[in-house]
């Protein structure tokens, strides 16, 4: 990974806002043996050096946490805590830090403490994609193989398939799993993530689904954990 650091001048920032309102605690709570937060941090460390990772919070419980893991941290100020407060936004107060400390950085690469289980070799893949696309933005989707539709006024109208028609023979959809997300630091100071010409790196695997959110979200990585460890 060291030809990218030295080409790009990347840095990884894992964002864990202190309080989730749908499932309270989730960046510490322990996922098999270890916080969920530290899924990701490892994730990084396997990939980066140490002094390349970023985790910013408003959390002390989770600042003190990243120091014992020996990354870098930035606590973020109030306002960036709220529930409406965006990625895009905490992205921005991080970027300026580094220009503040003239720190170096090219783009980003944003690892959700939400999304545990990720490729060994999806980084390495997704920055090799990044840098031959020459794109602004990379995201990790994956395939949605779901019959969906609205609802207004009590009434029922499908949206990605005709009535009848079989699920397998629906037209391909594709939505955001989290995985990862690179992206250049002005496209972020312009306030994207996502671009126009984003790269989509498409995982097929059922684990890159997995984006926790809900209790639900949770019980469900706990049994794909525990199915991988038998």
């Amino acid at each position: 990974m060291s030809q990218y650091l030295e080409k790009m001048k990347y840095k990884v920032i894992i964002p864990a806002r202190a309080n989730s309102k749908r499932l309270p605690g989730k960046n510490m709570k322990f996922l098999g043996n270890m916080p969920l937060i530290q899924y990701s941090i490892d994730y990084a460390l396997n990939n980066f050096k140490a002094d390349e990772i970023w985790v910013n919070s408003d959390d002390k419980e989770i600042i003190e946490f990243a120091n014992i893991k020996g990354v870098n941290t930035l606590v973020r100020p109030d306002i960036l805590g709220l529930d409406l407060t965006s990625t895009v936004d905490v992205l921005k107060f991080h970027i300026n830090y580094f220009k503040e400390k003239n720190i170096d950085c090219g783009s980003i690469i944003l690892l959700q403490p939400t999304n545990p289980f990720r490729n060994k070799d999806l980084l390495s893949l997704a920055i090799k994609k990044f840098e031959s696309s020459n794109r602004n933005s990379l995201a990790t989707f994956s395939i949605h193989e779901k019959k969906i539709g609205k609802i207004n006024n009590n009434f029922y109208k499908p949206t990605n398939y005709l009535p009848g028609q079989r699920s397998q023979d629906l037209e391909k959809a594709y939505f955001e799993n989290g995985l990862l997300y690179i992206t250049k630091c002005k496209s972020i100071l312009l306030g994207e993530i996502i671009t126009e010409d984003v790269y989509p790196l498409v995982c097929n695997d059922l684990e890159s689904k997995v984006d926790i959110d809900y209790l639900e979200d949770f019980v469900y990585a706990e049994f794909l954990l525990k199915s991988k460890n038998k």
